[in-house]
């Protein structure tokens, strides 16, 4: 799954990396950024974070609870 963010400029993709079940952190998030090198995140134009299932799924529960408090506009 690819998601575009800045103005697609920063690209996150989010795959589940088979060919390493047998690791733990085996889902991975590659940031990938194309934009001038003054307004780069980060050093590199491509970076990988491999993640359990469970980080997976707080990094998950923690977008979705940001999104919904941002939506109903409610102060946590």
């Amino acid at each position: 799954m690819s998601v575009y963010l800045l103005d697609k400029t920063l690209q996150i993709d989010i795959t589940y990396e088979c060919d390493d079940l047998d690791l733990e952190d085996n889902i991975c998030i590659t940031v990938i950024e194309r934009c001038p090198p003054a307004e780069k995140l980060f050093c590199a134009g491509q970076t990988h974070l491999f993640l359990t299932p469970s980080e997976a799924r707080v990094l998950g529960e923690a977008l979705l609870e940001a999104a919904e408090l941002s939506e109903s506009g409610k102060i946590k």
